[in-house]
């Protein structure tokens, strides 16, 4: 059941934001309100980012990094998973077969 989205405040680098989400989606929208502000923040403390449009830029280019490797890993290993499992079947396919030519 999906609700009309509703505006709610969220607090990013000590800036207030009014943002529409559905009322099922507010959870989630705070925990990425604060992820995004950690990293903001983390970045502005190192001193090496200077302005809050090039410290977002830099903590969404590390966000994306971050989800985009994620994607490979996961994608690497579903792949792997795939062979496995194709492997499995052809030594079942193959033993199935043998235990068919037993039996004539």
């Amino acid at each position: 059941m999906s609700t009309e989205p509703r505006p709610v405040s969220i607090r990013i680098m000590d800036k207030d934001f009014l943002v529409a989400c559905p009322e099922e989606d507010e959870t989630s929208l705070r925990s990425s309100a604060q992820y995004l502000d950690r990293q903001m923040r983390n970045i502005r403390d190192s001193g090496k980012v200077i302005g809050m449009d090039r410290i977002a830029v830099m903590a969404a280019l590390n966000i994306t990094h971050d989800l985009l490797s994620n994607k490979n890993l996961n994608d690497d290993i579903g792949q792997t998973v795939n062979n496995r499992i194709k492997n499995i079947q052809g030594k079942i396919e193959a033993t199935l077969h043998k235990g068919k030519q037993m039996e004539l």
